[in-house]
């Protein structure tokens, strides 16, 4: 159970990636095709706060608590990190990484910019 519960952990914390990422994607693509839900309030707001939350996490040396609780379950589950089924495989492969944290907060410093620069630039209505 244990391992069934990381495996739905990881889904979850990728489609939190896919939501940061992709949402600065379509704000941009908004503001070029005149999309008036790129311009949602509580859909910017939410974007803005889960980037924040990764930006200060970086800059404190915080490691991700989904990522800590997912580590946990699998070695509650007897299963290796990122070792186990197809979906935890490539999921981790998509969300982990090796780099030197300088990397790390330096991109999500520079995502989080961009991320307020277009709140700006697009700004919510």
């Amino acid at each position: 159970m244990s391992n069934l519960l990381a495996d739905i952990l990881l889904v979850l914390h990728a489609s939190f990636v896919v939501f940061v990422v992709s949402g600065l994607v379509l704000i941009i693509a908004g503001k070029a095709f005149s999309w008036a839900w790129v311009r949602n309030r509580w859909f910017r707001i939410v974007h803005l706060g889960c980037i924040g939350i990764v930006v200060v996490q970086s800059w404190f040396g915080i490691i991700c608590p989904l990522t800590t609780l997912e580590m946990a379950l699998r070695a509650k589950g007897g299963g290796a990190a990122y070792e186990g089924t197809f979906i935890s495989h490539w999921l981790g492969e998509f969300l982990y990484y090796e780099a030197p944290a300088w990397v790390f907060l330096l991109v999500y410093t520079v995502f989080g910019m961009l991320v307020v620069f277009t709140w700006f630039r697009v700004p919510p209505r």
